[in-house]
């Protein structure tokens, strides 16, 4: 629809879409029913109330709700859904209440726009904090009615159709946005068709050279790719004709952008090297017909073992079912075919709207229910959603839970419980029942003994041995993948052993800040303060939760200082100058190890060495020591460091890592940091929340701005292991205000 000036009548309808021209004409000739007079009240209103509004595009505003509704509408959405397209808008943008909108259109109209409403009327101290608000206000409202996140699909889809007319740094935090939360929530839905464009538009601006190429070569290739596959299917509708398999549809299609970029990524292969980028899809009338199809395809062409895969026997939990399977295609390149009835189309491209039932008989669908499979993953995430308290481990916690793709894992009587990737033996007790994990004593996987820590598979069948007097150890908090399971264990802990995570709470804080002075600072203000800030009701609540491992002291410390700040004389400094006051400076300088304890280094034992300041090894890389000319002993250097090629053999010692020292304990080692970040008030704090979530200590924090350009952080961390690293630094890099993040040596500018 291409908005104009004869938008601004709601009595011209040449702009508007045929079917919102019909609905309009059937009301003034009296034709209508109550369905679509509810449909154009709801535009007629919608019309008055964004009347003078305009879009940064210079357009009418009422565009966007009619493109939303339309949206909707091709969904099959009942006509409370498309009333809501019209109006998800108006709380946020007039002064309408969502008491008048209940008056004028019912409670169910009122309660999808205010689902989709954001929390823009409220303050909150972060944007951090009022994005996950707005996610644990959706999801509630999802959880009473999911037509609640159709609508937001929709207003989401059609914003980012639209986005080339925003500034740079938001198209950029929207496509990431939509990227890690609303493409998974699609897919989750099973929406196929709003998952991939929506995918492939954030592709768009996310990585705008990539898009631009892969777009450019698949249009380039058109006529030959379409030429191989029609000849393809000509071979493959001749075959199903002779056992008069009837055909509903037999073509190929190119597969979206996005997906071809991950598999070029995931590979580390260039475009010309992906040879599956289109698939032929066959949808045939009955089920049994998609097996015997699948043998047509195997007998016709080369399977490639290991790429098959049956959705329709074990169904994704959106629903979707399907065949795919891989075969050599004529001219021995693969190609993938999926084939599914008509039924299976329609779900896979509409997902959970293809199932819509509403209130005709006083009951509806809408609802999740306590038995419904495929809102298993919702009613997970309103389990754990409000025990989580800090807003950016939320954030964090939706986006793994959304993303990940799941694990099919059996129970002995064959049950099918679904779990995050990566999830454990730890993760499937107490996604059965809490009491299974709580007394948890092993587990057989396949009927063998296994480890508690080691991920499950697809297909596996899990038994959990439970015990009487077994219980949870903390250790399981450093691997289990679930939400529900941590917050269990940790409740576990807080009940059970109050007075031990009191001793131990106190004793990580001692660590952080000191014994000198601890027993008044327990009891002062500004620690009650603190506990309050963090949602705790008292001191000890707050000592308790830091033992048991709810909270870490780093988040502690940090939001007692700016307590202490809060109430000192305001000075104009600089959020980099603030933290850097906060942070203490310590030598790198790493010297000979005292007699009779342990080196971090094998090889070096009694003699004097430091790190190299040009490579800044981390345990987990390759490292090599140089006999240096001056006093400092043995320099340790990255093999392949380009300073060490110069090294004559006969100045080389052979080293390695030692993981930890005398008492058990990790070592840590520093590693500098730049980072370019968009400019704004808080994203120092931000970033320093990635790393003291995982126990990383920041030595040194500076910032540097300038006008109109990006800022430049520099960090001085302690790491553990290389594996700590790259994982903290993907969590960096997946902020949306991050644009570059590298590890800094000695000579970089």
């Amino acid at each position: 629809m291409t908005a104009t000036s004869t938008l601004e009548s709601p009595t011209n309808y040449c702009e508007l879409p045929s079917w919102l021209q019909e609905c309009m004409l059937k009301q003034q000739s009296d034709q209508a029913d109550e369905h679509i007079d509810l449909i154009c009240r709801a535009f007629n209103l919608a019309f008055e109330l964004h009347k003078g509004q305009y879009r940064k595009s210079g357009e009418p505003y009422i565009a966007h709700p009619v493109a939303v509704a339309s949206l909707l509408r091709d969904l099959g959405g009942d006509d409370v859904t498309i009333a809501a397209g019209f109006l998800h808008d108006i709380v946020e943008d007039t002064e309408v209440t969502p008491e008048e909108i209940e008056e004028r259109f019912g409670a169910d109209v009122r309660q999808l726009v205010e689902g989709v409403t954001k929390l823009s009327k409220f303050n909150f101290s972060s944007t951090t904090e009022r994005q996950a608000e707005n996610f644990r206000r959706m999801f509630l409202a999802m959880a009473k009615d999911i037509r609640v996140i159709i609508v937001k699909l929709a207003d989401r889809l059609h914003n980012m159709r639209t986005l080339e007319h925003l500034k740079p740094e938001k198209q950029q935090r929207i496509s990431r946005e939509t990227r890690e939360i609303f493409a998974p929530l699609a897919n989750r839905l099973g929406i196929g068709r709003f998952k991939w464009e929506l995918e492939d538009l954030s592709f768009k601006y996310l990585e705008t050279e990539d898009y631009n190429q892969i777009k450019a070569l698949l249009s380039e290739r058109r006529d030959d790719r379409e030429a191989r596959i029609n000849k393809m299917t000509e071979v493959l509708r001749s075959r199903l004709n002779k056992l008069n398999i009837k055909v509903l549809e037999l073509k190929g299609r190119p597969k979206h952008l996005y997906g071809i970029y991950q598999k070029m990524q995931r590979q580390n292969k260039e475009f010309d090297e992906i040879y599956d980028i289109a698939a032929v899809r066959i949808i045939v009338e009955k089920n049994e017909e998609c097996y015997r199809a699948l043998a047509v395809v195997h007998d016709a062409f080369k399977p490639i073992p290991g790429r098959f895969k049956d959705y329709i026997g074990l169904p994704k939990p959106n629903r979707y079912q399907s065949l795919h399977t891989t075969v050599v295609g004529l001219n021995g390149r693969p190609l993938e075919v999926q084939i599914r009835t008509m039924e299976m189309h329609h779900i896979a491209e509409y997902g959970i709207a293809a199932h819509w039932k509403y209130k005709e008989t006083g009951s509806s669908d809408t609802q999740i229910n306590s038995d419904d499979e495929k809102f298993t993953w919702l009613r997970q995430l309103l389990d754990w959603q409000n025990d989580l308290k800090d807003a950016q481990e939320y954030i964090d916690s939706l986006k793994d839970n959304l993303f990940e793709d799941d694990v099919y894992v059996f129970t002995p009587k064959g049950d099918v419980v679904v779990l995050a990737q990566g999830a454990t033996p730890v993760d499937f007790a107490y996604r059965i029942h809490s009491e299974i994990g709580n007394h948890m004593k092993g587990v057989r996987v396949n009927g063998r003994w296994s480890a508690l820590d080691l991920p499950l598979t697809n297909g596996d069948i899990v038994e959990i041995i439970t015990q009487n007097n077994s219980h949870p150890s903390l250790d399981w908090l450093n691997f289990v993948v679930s939400p529900t399971a941590r917050n269990r264990i940790r409740q576990w802990f807080k009940r059970s052993h109050r007075d031990e995570n009191l001793a131990r709470g106190r004793g990580l804080l001692e660590k952080e800040m000191g014994k000198t002075g601890m027993d008044a600072l327990l009891k002062s203000e500004p620690m009650q303060i603190t506990a309050q800030k963090c949602n705790y009701q008292s001191v000890d609540d707050l000592m308790a939760a830091l033992g048991y491992g709810e909270i870490t002291q780093n988040q502690v410390v940090n939001r007692l200082r700016e307590v202490i700040k809060e109430q000192q004389p305001v000075e104009k400094i600089t959020e980099a100058e603030a933290i850097a006051n906060l942070t203490s400076e310590v030598n790198t300088e790493v010297t000979a190890p005292a007699k009779g304890s342990k080196s971090p280094i094998a090889g070096v034992e009694g003699l004097l060495y430091h790190l190299a300041g040009c490579c800044k090894p981390l345990p987990g890389e390759a490292i090599i020591g140089v006999v240096t000319r001056s006093s400092r002993g043995i320099s340790i250097h990255r093999q392949g460091c380009n300073n060490v090629e110069k090294i004559p053999g006969e100045r080389l010692v052979p080293v390695n890592w030692n993981p930890i020292d005398e008492y058990g304990r990790p070592l840590t080692y520093p590693v500098d940091l730049q980072i370019e970040a968009i400019d704004r008030v808080g994203v120092l704090k931000d970033i320093l929340s990635r790393f003291s979530d995982q126990n990383i200590n920041v030595r040194n924090a500076g910032v540097k701005t300038t006008r109109n350009k990006p800022a430049l952080i520099s960090l001085s961390i302690d790491i553990r292991d290389r594996q700590q690293f790259e994982y903290t630094i993907n969590r960096v890099k997946n902020m949306s205000d991050i644009l570059n993040i590298r590890r800094v040596s000695q000579g970089d500018s």
